[in-house]
């Protein structure tokens, strides 16, 4: 089973993450929602897409832009479709 924690929080759970670029892209519904924030960010992957991201809200705390997703990824990365990964002091394992 792999977690993400954050601020003393688990924020996501799954043993069905994919790892693309040393990132694990948890499935959208192992994620939990409460802690998401929406973000106008976004970045560009040439082989990706479009990244959109989340800000994270836990206990108070807040973490900008941690989590991200490709909501319609190029077809090279279809396999993280409805996946969130994470970084930015984000453990995860």
């Amino acid at each position: 089973m792999i977690e993400a924690r954050w601020n003393g929080a688990v924020i996501a759970s799954s043993d069905d993450t994919v790892v693309v670029e040393g990132n694990h892209y948890f499935p959208a519904d192992a994620v939990d929602a409460a802690v998401l924030r929406p973000s106008a960010t976004t970045t560009i992957c040439p082989w990706k897409g479009t990244a959109h991201y989340h800000s994270l809200h836990v206990d108070g705390a807040d973490n900008p832009d941690a989590a991200w997703y490709y909501p319609d990824p190029k077809a090279k990365a279809e396999n993280i479709r409805d996946r969130i990964a994470f970084w930015k002091g984000v453990q995860v394992g």
